[in-house]
């Protein structure tokens, strides 16, 4: 005997509901182990992680590691990523879930970048004293600007909140407007700008450390120019204009209109 619509739709909103609750429950586990990771590895320039090869294999899992993030991080906002995210979850829940399933991909490639590194032993240089105090107020303040961009962006867009939250409620994902307030009055790329800027403000400094900040800077710097070729189809002459106003990546002390 054949189920009911009224059956059906139950059967559905109660799989909907389960699926809401679990990759909410692993985009947001996942998204915090990756922040603690990329603090913790990050506050010891490197030198402390799970990872445990010797040289040469240590670089090239490391090279491994640290590429991995830019190149699919890049590949999944493009157009082709985004059908792609749009199928990664069953029963045609992938478009409302992409926000939250592209978190967690995310989140998972940091926590292999961070946990897995294999540390090259050298220290070059610690702060100490005044000066570590002075460079952990820095390293936090650089943390504190990340997590204000963020928000300025639309907090639940960018911890994948928006996908599960709108899965659990049965409507389609409400994306905020582009971006224009907060941190966004002063550079168009505030979130990347922090995020870098997180790899330079840490108190040990070596090897392991520059490669990764140097490498994800240097993403950081380029990767934006890609999702400015999105907002500029998506918004046209407002994103133009505001464009014409905002600088990139460093403010400007010019007053704008």
């Amino acid at each position: 005997m054949r189920a009911s619509p009224a059956e059906r739709t139950d059967r559905d909103r109660r799989r909907d509901l389960l699926l809401a609750l679990a990759y909410g429950g692993a985009c947001h586990v996942l998204f915090a182990a990756a922040v603690i990771a990329m603090v913790v590895a990050m506050w010891f320039g490197m030198s402390r992680s799970f990872g445990c090869l010797a040289a040469p294999w240590s670089y090239v899992a490391n090279a491994a590691l640290l590429i991995q993030f830019p190149v699919f991080h890049s590949i999944l906002l493009s157009g082709a990523g985004r059908r792609v995210l749009a199928r990664l979850a069953p029963s045609g829940t992938g478009p409302t879930l992409s926000t939250t399933t592209f978190a967690i991909i995310a989140s998972v490639q940091l926590l292999l970048l961070f946990a897995l590194w294999s540390p090259s032993g050298a220290v070059w240089w610690r702060a100490e004293g005044w000066l570590l105090g002075a460079v952990a107020g820095l390293y936090a303040l650089s943390w504190l600007l990340l997590m204000k961009a963020s928000w300025d962006a639309g907090a639940d867009v960018q911890s994948g909140l928006l996908g599960w939250v709108s899965l659990l409620r049965g409507v389609r994902p409400p994306f905020p407007p582009m971006p224009t307030t907060g941190a966004f009055r002063f550079i168009r790329q505030p979130i990347y700008a922090s995020f870098a800027l997180t790899t330079w403000c840490v108190p040990v400094w070596t090897p392991d450390q520059l490669a990764v900040a140097v490498t994800l800077s240097a993403y950081c710097l380029l990767g934006p120019l890609l999702k400015e070729r999105r907002f500029a189809r998506s918004f046209g002459d407002r994103w133009h204009a505001y464009r014409a106003q905002t600088p990139y990546w460093i403010p400007s002390l010019r007053s704008r209109p």
